[in-house]
């Protein structure tokens, strides 16, 4: 690991001139392996390496440190510059709502490994060492939160041009450094996916800035050419939204999201790939002439994932609803599932992810990446004796909490039982039992860890709790403050904890934990009962969210389940089907009440426009899923909250709901062998169209509903589906070489179906 053996005036670039071996033939393969403390793009000969930003991420950096590896065999000239450029990132710049830096160490470095084979079998290796070189680069400030300044007067061809010397050259130094925390990457790198274009501009007369908009709230940064005179400072400010003709940057809290390009006379192109944003505004100040839809263009980034899920139906509000579901997981899905991506937080909640990963896993092909965040997940728990924290990785250890804020911080429910909701949503969306046998440490040591926690009555009610965060009626400035009880909360997800790990444990032939586990699951079903549920079926605190979760986990059954329901409707009546759950309870709210007969209220639920509810963002314009129901006020004003994202996934989990009960494929097996295809219309919905690619392929179903229920399903090979609709007997359908299209149609009185399979493109016969 090397670094500047002197200080620089801006971001360092690390190079070396690499002279290819001559007398050995052709060169047949090269590779590139590098890391950085801090963020690195590689270069050779001026020109990027891969399409990777921002490597190597984010990571537990104490104890793991990715590297990226890249095929250069068709980029070696017989001299080339390997030039590696070095940013802040997440080991040294700011993290975290109290401006906290250098949380992992104080000095930016790199390591790097060039490996050429010849013609003849002869390999050269090129390492970092001393006889490297740094210089300055034109990058003077960057930071995630508060941007990056580029004066583009700094730039120097001799930058990519070996054999010359640079400007103001140093050399380098070797830092210590532990080579066995290098691990290659599991999970996909961050890149540029798509280009979001101006929607409108609008120049403000007072000062000339000029407002740009989007259209959509996104994730990434600005990117244009321009010319004009040397020295001049264009200043690109961000915002989710606006207050009148300003920015709206109270949100963003201490985070400056201010981009800065000094111009160097000549045609400049600028992309700050140091930095992110999350914004859909941004504020362009002293562009030289005249600023145009043509100029400049919005860059977005996230980690690259392929899209698998599909979901569309006929009302156009719901759709715009899983678009701002969809958008949301993009760009939070940054390297590690944030929270947020604007303001000065940005961090791998662990609360979030736990509720949202079967939406995600829906939606997008998530396991490698969420994979490489358990590790991180697991490295932290291990150094904590089995808890699991509330941020993964987890910077907060590194600085102290001020009075008052999570004192004394242990496992805490939803947040920490990420451990283990997490790997049972990738296990069940996509079959692979290894997820299971790859974190089972943790999943375990975390079940156990909490069962030390555990009050003298089996309940788990001593600590803190985060309990229902974000209760609708709560103060805005009192987050925590739910009517649901938090150890009513805590008790019910250890109760569906302990019985995803016994199923875990049996899956993996763990006999001896699997009774464990069942018995500790068993204890905390009979702890539940005896402290809060009576005999007439109320629970504590009699919330919304304690019946839902009751319900959905599992801890009710007979006459107890069916009260339960029935108050859980009532309570949902009573509050005119606002939504009026927090984290914990609005994910399954929508499932407590249909499994328990109450399909309809659930269906006015999401069908709800004004506040608080699914849709109330969405008739605000909405874009991306608000962190509060009410981020936004009814006047246009922002929530007084301090904590007021525009950009939060964690509510958008009703999209699973969506997924499985409109569009009506659920899995009966991990992976979607086996499905049921099992559609429930519901309010004014007319048609559905829902879709899957599995490991084995395409699922979709698409139904209408006029004077018959009408549905067209599509199976893949090796496939088979129960396909259950009310009021008729269930019909099994298998899915042989060439796959199924099936379609059926349901009278009120009688069901006849047609069925026929075909291999080949399934769209076309649909």
């Amino acid at each position: 690991m090397i670094a500047p053996d002197g200080p620089l005036d801006a971001s360092p670039i690390l190079f070396k001139d690499v002279e290819l071996a001559g007398g050995h033939g052709s060169v047949v393969s090269a590779s590139l392996h590098a890391s950085a403390l801090g963020i690195f793009e590689a270069r050779l000969n001026g020109v990027s390496v891969g399409p990777d930003l921002m490597s190597p991420g984010w990571s537990a950096y104490q104890w793991r440190l990715r590297y990226r590896s890249y095929d250069v065999t068709d980029r070696l000239d017989q001299s080339t510059r390997l030039t590696l450029s070095l940013g802040n990132g997440w080991f040294h710049g700011t993290l975290g709502w109290e401006g906290q830096r250098h949380s992992y160490g104080t000095r930016l470095g790199a390591i790097a490994q060039l490996e050429v084979t010849f013609e003849d079998g002869y390999q050269q290796l090129i390492a970092t060492d001393r006889s490297w070189s740094a210089c300055a680069s034109d990058v003077l400030e960057n930071d995630l939160y508060n941007g990056q300044t580029i004066d583009a007067r700094l730039r120097r061809p001799e930058w990519a041009t070996p054999g010359v010397c640079v400007p103001n050259q140093t050399g380098v130094e070797e830092i210590d450094f532990d080579t066995g925390r290098l691990a290659p990457y599991v999970g996909p790198p961050i890149v540029r996916r798509e280009i979001v274009r101006p929607r409108q501009l609008t120049r403000r007369p007072d000062d000339g800035a000029v407002i740009v908009d989007f259209g959509q709230n996104l994730v990434g940064w600005t990117r244009f050419r321009v010319r004009g005179e040397p020295g001049r400072a264009i200043t690109v400010r961000h915002a989710e939204v606006l207050d009148g003709d300003q920015l709206n940057v109270r949100p963003l809290r201490s985070a400056r999201a201010t981009d800065r390009f000094v111009l160097s006379g000549g045609d400049d192109s600028f992309e700050p790939t140091m930095t992110y944003h999350g914004f859909r505004f941004a504020e362009v100040s002293n562009w030289p002439g005249e600023l145009t839809p043509d100029s400049i263009e919005a860059v977005v980034v996230h980690s690259d994932l392929s899209r698998i899920g599909h979901f569309r139906c006929s009302d156009p509000d719901l759709n715009q609803l899983h678009s701002n579901v969809v958008w949301s997981t993009k760009g939070n899905f940054f390297d590690v599932p944030t929270d947020c991506p604007q303001r000065d937080e940005r961090l791998g909640w662990t609360g979030d992810i736990a509720v949202f990963a079967p939406t995600a896993a829906f939606l997008f092909d998530v396991q490698d990446f969420l994979e490489d965040w358990l590790i991180d997940l697991g490295l932290e728990q291990e150094h904590r004796d089995g808890m699991v924290p509330m941020v993964v990785p987890d910077p907060l250890k590194e600085w102290p909490i001020p009075p008052g804020q999570f004192s004394e911080p242990d496992s805490t429910a939803i947040w920490s039982d990420a451990a283990v909701w997490v790997p049972w949503a990738l296990f069940w969306a996509y079959g692979d039992s290894g997820v299971l046998a790859r974190h089972y440490d943790s999943m375990a040591a975390h079940l156990r860890h909490v069962e030390g926690l555990l009050s003298t009555d089996g309940t788990w009610s001593e600590g803190f709790q985060f309990g229902d965060w974000l209760d609708p009626l709560a103060d805005p400035h009192e987050p925590w403050n739910a009517r649901a009880d938090a150890a009513v909360v805590a008790t019910a997800c250890l109760y569906r904890t302990s019985t995803i790990l016994t199923q875990a444990a049996t899956i993996l032939g763990r006999a001896e934990d699997a009774t464990a586990f069942l018995a500790l699951a068993e204890r905390t079903r009979a702890a539940f009962h005896a402290a809060y549920v009576t005999d007439e079926g109320t629970i504590t605190s009699d919330a919304p969210t304690v019946y839902a979760l009751a319900i959905t986990f599992g801890l009710l059954e007979g006459q107890l389940l069916e009260r339960a329901g029935e108050r859980l409707a009532r309570l949902v009546r009573e509050a005119d089907h606002h939504v009026s759950t927090g984290f914990a309870g609005t994910p399954f709210i929508s499932d407590a009440l249909t499994r328990t007969g109450h399909l309809g209220d659930a269906y006015h639920m999401l069908l709800k426009r004004d506040c608080p509810s699914w849709l109330y963002p969405v008739s605000l314009g909405a874009t991306t899923i608000w962190e509060r129901w009410d981020s936004m006020l009814p006047d246009g004003s922002v929530n007084p909250g301090e904590m007021t994202s525009f950009n939060h996934y964690a509510l958008g989990a009703i999209a699973d709901w969506m997924h499985r009960t409109i569009g009506g494929i659920t899995p009966l097996e991990p992976g979607y062998g086996h499905v049921l295809i099992a559609p429930q219309p519901g309010g004014a919905l007319t048609w559905a169209d829902c879709a899957l690619e599995t490991r084995s392929g395409r699922i979709s179903v698409r139904w209408r509903r006029e004077t018959e229920l009408a549905l067209d399903i599509e199976l893949p090979p090796g496939v088979s589906a129960v396909v259950r609709v009310t009021g008729h007997p269930d019909l099994q359908l298998s899915a042989g070489p060439g796959g199924l299209q099936h379609t059926a149609r349901f009278s009120a009185d009688r069901a006849a179906h047609e069925t026929s399979s075909a291999p080949g493109v399934p769209d076309a016969t649909r």
